[in-house]
């Protein structure tokens, strides 16, 4: 067991220059801060994005400068989606190495090896995976889109990102998004049920919705708008859909009177920033105005406050649109005439590294907030996505923040998060819903979209992401030449790879779901980018205090195209 005489307490670590972070003790005399707050309470406790205060204890010694009496063996980590304020810093679990955590728990024993079995493997792989085939008809024309596969992989307790699927009725198109969900899953599950409605209807022509709002009228039944394609384990709030139904009718309302029902091409990159703009309007002023019904008006408190990121594609025809908020990501694969793939970036993340963005933000807040707007990385040192859903601590004023806590309920009123301004906040809104939109029209070697949370791309580059999908797609991996990285590899270890190789080659693929698939090598690969079973068993093995720590949630949805109606669509226009 390495020890080092500065390190013996691991309470205050004495290297040179660390940067020391206290954590509470867990004590078995003592409740979990989960069990003692009330459950209203923790979804708003400050700063945190991991649902993780039921797993906080233990005290560490966590150094910056990685001195070497206490510098643990290095595992890439991913980053939270929130930075404490200092304030709070001793309730905020820094993502420690395994080495860490068990010497600040002075664990004396050898942890034993325990390895998930295939099957564990596989069915803890395949427990969110949903499919949907488009029949070759869908009732009007055939569509652009042959299906798509999705599936989730959580790291949180409960899971933060959704997922959703729709076909539009009233209109042609497909619209897939996946949503990932920061300081709890409120906002996710609200964008993800309530944002394609708001896309559909401002997609729909003057006539529909003048149908639709007079059937509500007279209270006949109302034409379908989406076709959901739902997995058993997405659900829909039964309790606010009342609410959210009554927000999009004064939406569609407004749509009416604005327009003057001259027929007219809609613009689609239009119909969706307004989409998303409007219900994040509605989310924030749904918060303000509040509910008579308790559960409701901490509902929508719980959404406002929460934050959430979302990357949307609209398919029609060969019209394809991605708009994003956020830092998920749509990258498209294509297969060029050798056979190889290459990717098409179809969205650009909203945060730090991305120059552009920065300077929006900048631009948009006066010159002496230039150097606060954007600290460490983070949206006023805090956020990592510049643009998101909710979030209203960045977006209300500090006035509308304050009165909208003491009018609410107690469990609002008494956390102090929500009392907590951030810092250098002069100038709100610092947060915007907005969408950045791309458009590509489709060609016959566009063969597939990837629509995925940061949890995979933090894990993969996104060439081999997309060369995994196209692979797995076109059956093509088996006859590709082992690639080993510039490694080098031993006899053994390529007999290794050859024996796994040809296990492979003897059955049918493993995974009969391509996001599936893609969740497997992003947890399982090694070094030589196959799939390791010991090191996925490990990974899948993680308990919930410590599966965080190493991976975020990841949410894919692969989306495959018709080759044969797209190059159709093409030819009809020569």
């Amino acid at each position: 067991m390495l020890s080092a005489p500065c390190c013996d307490d691991r309470r205050m670590c004495v290297c040179p220059g660390p940067r020391r972070i206290g954590i509470p003790v867990r004590s078995s005399s003592l409740p979990l801060f989960s069990d003692a707050m009330p459950a209203p309470t923790q979804l708003f406790f400050p700063l945190i994005r991991n649902c993780e205060l039921s797993r906080i204890y233990g005290t560490v010694c966590y150094c910056h400068h990685k001195h070497l009496c206490c510098s643990p063996p290095y595992i890439p980590q991913s980053r939270p989606r929130y930075t404490p304020h200092p304030a709070y810093a001793t309730f905020y679990r820094p993502k420690e190495s395994w080495w860490q955590y068990t010497q600040g728990r002075r664990y004396a024993s050898t942890p034993q090896k325990f390895y998930l079995t295939p099957p564990q493997v596989n069915s803890i792989l395949k427990a969110n995976e949903y499919s949907f085939k488009v029949p070759e008809f869908d009732g009007k024309n055939v569509s652009s889109v042959l299906g798509f596969d999705s599936n989730q992989l959580p790291a949180n307790a409960p899971i933060e990102d959704r997922r959703s699927a729709a076909t539009c009725l009233q209109t042609r198109g497909m619209l897939l998004g996946v949503f990932d969900g920061h300081a709890g899953c409120a906002c996710s599950q609200a964008v993800s049920e309530r944002l394609f409605y708001y896309i559909a209807v401002s997609l729909l022509p003057h006539e529909t919705l003048l149908e639709i709002e007079n059937a509500v009228e007279s209270g006949r039944a109302l034409l379908p708008i989406l076709q959901w394609h739902k997995h058993p384990n997405d659900y829909f709030s039964k309790e606010a859909s009342k609410l959210y139904f009554n927000s999009l009718r004064t939406y569609w309302q407004e749509l009416i009177d604005l327009n003057t029902g001259e027929s007219a091409d809609i613009d689609v990159k239009e119909a969706l920033i307004n989409a998303f703009k409007r219900l994040d309007n509605d989310i924030s002023l749904e918060a303000q105005v509040g509910d008579p019904n308790s559960f409701l008006n901490y509902l929508v408190l719980r959404v406002a406050f929460s934050g959430a990121t979302a990357c949307v594609a609209h398919v029609d025809g060969v019209d394809l649109h991605v708009a994003n908020t956020g830092d998920s990501r749509a990258m498209l694969g294509v297969q060029e005439e050798d056979g190889s793939w290459s990717a098409v970036t179809l969205s650009n993340d909203h945060n730090a590294q991305n120059e552009r963005e920065v300077e929006r933000l900048k631009l948009e807040h006066p010159k002496n907030e230039a150097k606060s707007v954007v600290k460490q990385d983070r949206l006023l040192g805090l956020l990592m996505p510049f643009r998101a859903f909710g979030d209203v601590k960045f977006k209300w004023s500090i006035d509308l923040q304050k009165r909208v806590i003491e009018s609410g309920p107690d469990q609002l009123n008494d956390n102090e998060y929500t009392k907590f301004i951030p810092p250098n906040y002069y100038t709100p809104p610092y947060l915007t819903a907005e969408p950045e939109v791309t458009y590509h029209r489709l060609r016959p070697q566009d063969k597939f979209l990837v629509l995925a949370t940061d949890g995979l791309w933090e894990t993969m580059h996104r060439q081999d992401v997309v060369r995994i999908v196209g692979e797995y797609l076109t059956g093509m991996h088996h006859q590709q030449p082992i690639a080993v990285g510039g490694y080098k590899v031993t006899l053994g270890q390529m007999h290794g790879l050859l024996t796994e190789r040809r296990a492979k080659m003897s059955s049918v693929f493993e995974d009969q779901n391509a996001a599936t698939h893609l969740i497997r090598h992003a947890v399982g690969n090694n070094e030589f980018g196959a799939v390791d079973h010991e090191r996925l068993s490990k990974m899948l093995s993680l308990p919930e205090e410590l599966a965080r720590m190493y991976r975020d949630d990841i949410t894919i949805i692969v989306v495959q195209f018709n080759s044969h109606v797209v190059g159709a669509y093409q030819n009809q226009e020569q």
